[in-house]
């Protein structure tokens, strides 16, 4: 398969005219244009071209890693761009064309898995003659790394002598799964895959440098936090263990174990998968799976069971169900349970923070009482550090008297939100809903006003120097714990604030620190599949379930959140924020008929409209934006109904005029042709004629049957 990747000239084109286009780098258009280049329609046929998808186009903008050369092509045509300007060079290699390419593809189910094994393999670089590839994704930043010498001795020895296949590392909340699993992944791969021991072991081992088998090829570290499917999991490791040659893959499940299996086999891999206790049932000890989430059980007992050259390491608050079985001294599969970090290197922790006044006596009891939890120590360490002048033992003495009485790192974190700034309260609750790592433009976007830049870095380095938020790179996110509290914090507040408009729907409105069902949304329709699942399931529901606790009913919901809409129509967009796309994010989400619902003359933003019906719907005089229908839409500017209320068409910043299926929600007709925004559309009397006008001085007659 021919692959083709951006030189560094074309990186400045491919950046210059992405931002000239205006959509976000992860807007969902990119890939369903280029899909629809390579003849495939997202919206008609429901998947992407082969060779196009999220995976791609990142790879495509990063220009680290070569793609598939139809989908690099389509990339560039979607931004305009000639291919060939783009393209870095191919230093004598020849590109074997697609008609060659076509010819001999087959079908999965009429090849073996060594046969197809075989073909992919020998489009790759041999493995084993080159640098190890690597894939840290969001991984934290572990250049400041303490203790834990001994935990990273006996996992190398597991991964590297012992040839284990299979490592689970258990831990409370904050006590450094993620960080000791980055830390031993780097240092594995440094290490070229092979320990220093001393004396004869040393020369055995040194002997095997030469041994293309000690040595890790390939290196991926994946956080499986906001539970991604198992399908579409492999699907990513798949194609990076693939270099991404691999794209058509199985369609079932145990088909795409196979070939993930293919390459732990054929290569010398090491897979990290973080915070695995995303796919467990919360509350359940025994560890089982998650409703929909079965199918990790099987990658990991096949990973567990398989024969294979390669090692995945697994992070969780519990031991997934079924694994300990697989287990033993001298078995390939184990666990190692984490414990907090000693007095020393508790120590090491503040020592990072400042310099602090303690004896001996104290030290211990400070770092025991907090079991040497790292991120408990940091926090700690912090409100030291800020409110008792970095003196441990007056901290203590305080503490003795019952005051900031800490049980435990809830408590503690509790401690902290309380002591936050309105707008570093909302950069938590909004870190949290984002679910993710996020740039500061994308942070800023969030906010219904545009914050002052310095007012806004104050209170991000404010909430990074107590330890309650993590940067990676140019993101920012939330350790697992901290994202957890906040949740509920979030949650209770939104609860809080509805069960107050009970009696007077304007209170939301008239307190100004009361508005967070305005300023932040619950769900974001713009978000990935799977985090918009998340925040639906661990947001939106939970908030549902209190809600109904509180006025007994769904239609009791719906008439409160009526009333709220009622007061802010015909507002400015800063004084309705999120409370409309909120609205109808609940309603659906408690399975509410939103037939004849009012969005008139309404903010909406980050609705997700997908599959819902929207009959009778009336969105007249209303803003759509950041909402989602049967694909991400840009800014709506109007909306209108077809005489017999079976069609919508919109009009929106993209020069579009867009007809919609009430019923089914589905996308039918796209009207291309205006050359700046389309500001006004209409129906004739008879449906079957739309008339549009917009900022290019135009009026534009569409047939509603094709355009």
């Amino acid at each position: 398969m021919a692959t083709l990747r951006a030189s560094q000239q074309g990186l400045e084109h491919i950046k210059q005219a992405r931002c000239e286009k205006g959509w976000a780098t992860i807007d969902f258009r990119w890939i369903e244009a280029a899909s629809e280049i390579l003849g495939t329609s997202w919206v008609r046929d429901g998947v992407l071209a082969i060779g196009i998808s999220e995976g791609t186009w990142k790879r495509f903008l990063a220009g680290k890693y070569p793609i598939n050369a139809e989908a690099f092509k389509a990339y560039c045509q979607v931004l305009g761009l000639n291919w060939q300007e783009v393209v870095e060079e191919a230093e004598g290699k020849s590109q074997k064309p697609r008609e060659a390419e076509e010819q001999g593809q087959k079908k999965w189910e009429d090849r073996g898995d060594g046969e197809v094994g075989e073909e992919i393999q020998s489009k790759i670089q041999n493995p084993k003659s080159k640098i190890p590839q690597t894939d840290w994704s969001d991984a934290p930043d572990v250049s400041i790394f303490y203790g834990r010498g001994t935990e990273l001795s006996t996992v190398k020895q597991w991964v590297i002598q012992e040839n284990c296949r299979l490592v689970t590392l258990l831990g409370m909340g904050g006590i450094g799964k993620t960080a000791l699993s980055v830390k031993l992944a780097k240092e594995i791969v440094e290490s070229g895959g092979v320990e220093e021991w001393g004396s004869e072991r040393a020369a055995q081992e040194q002997s095997k440098i030469q041994n293309p088998k000690s040595k890790i090829h390939y290196a991926i570290w994946r956080s499986i936090r906001n539970a991604p499917s198992v399908d579409d999991l492999l699907a990513d490791l798949i194609q990076f263990l693939s270099e991404q040659q691999e794209t058509n893959l199985p369609a079932n499940l145990e088909g795409k174990i196979t070939r993930l299996l293919h390459y732990l086999r054929t290569s010398r891999c090491l897979l990290i998968l973080d915070n695995a206790e995303s796919i467990l049932q919360a509350g359940d000890r025994s560890g089982r799976y998650r409703s929909g989430y079965e199918g990790y059980g099987q990658l990991l007992r096949c990973i567990a069971e398989g024969t294979h050259q390669s090692c995945v390491i697994l992070t969780s608050r519990e031991k997934p169900q079924g694994l300990a079985k697989f287990e033993g001294e001298s078995l390939p599969v184990r666990s190692l349970q984490l414990s907090g970090l000693p007095e020393v290197d508790g120590r090491e922790l503040f020592n990072v923070k400042g310099t602090f006044t303690a004896t001996e006596p104290d030290w211990q009891t400070l770092i025991s009482r907090y079991a040497g939890n790292p991120l408990a120590l940091k926090i700690v360490a912090s409100s030291i550090h800020d409110y008792f002048s970095s003196d441990i033992s007056y901290f203590l003495d305080t503490t003795q008297q019952g005051a900031f009485l800490f049980d435990d790192i809830r408590d503690l974190l509790e401690q902290q939100f309380q002591r936050l700034t309105d707008l570093e309260r909302d950069i938590m609750y909004w870190l949290a809903i984002d679910r993710e790592p996020v740039s500061l433009a994308e942070l800023q976007a969030d906010f219904i006003v545009t914050l002052p830049p310095r007012e806004f870095l104050e209170s991000l380095n404010s909430l990074q120097r107590r330890s309650l938020i993590e940067k990676n790179g140019t993101s920012f996110t939330q350790q697992p714990v901290v994202m957890e509290y906040v949740t509920v914090q979030f949650i209770e507040r939104v609860c809080t604030e509805s069960e107050e408009t009970a009696e007077n729907p304007q209170s939301k409105i008239q307190n100004r620190k009361s508005k967070i069902f305005i300023t932040h949304s619950l769900l974001k329709a713009t978000a990935k599949d799977y985090i918009r699942e998340t925040q639906a399931n661990l947001i939106v529901q939970p908030v549902i379930d209190q809600l109904i606790t509180v006025f007994g009913s769904v239609e009791n919901i719906s008439d409160r959140l009526t009333q709220i809409l009622q007061s802010l129509r015909g507002k400015p967009a800063k004084e309705t924020g999120y409370a409309a796309g909120n609205a109808i994010n609940l309603l659906h989400q408690a399975g509410f008929d939103l037939t004849g619902f009012d969005a008139s003359q309404l903010t909406v933003w980050q609705a997700y409209l997908q599959g819902v019906t929207l009959h009778d719907v009336n969105f007249t005089c209303s803003a759509l934006s950041r909402c989602a229908f049967t694909e991400t839409l840009g800014n709506i500017l109007w909306a209108a109904f077809s005489p017999n209320g079976q069609l919508l068409a919109t009009c929106d910043t993209d020069c579009n005029v867009r007809v919609w299926e009430v019923k089914s929600g589905q996308l039918l007709l796209i009207c291309r042709g205006h050359a700046n925004w389309v500001r006004f559309v209409v129906f004739s009397p008879d449906g079957k004629t739309i008339a549009s006008c917009g900022a290019d001085c135009t009026i534009k007659l569409w047939n509603v049957q094709d355009g």
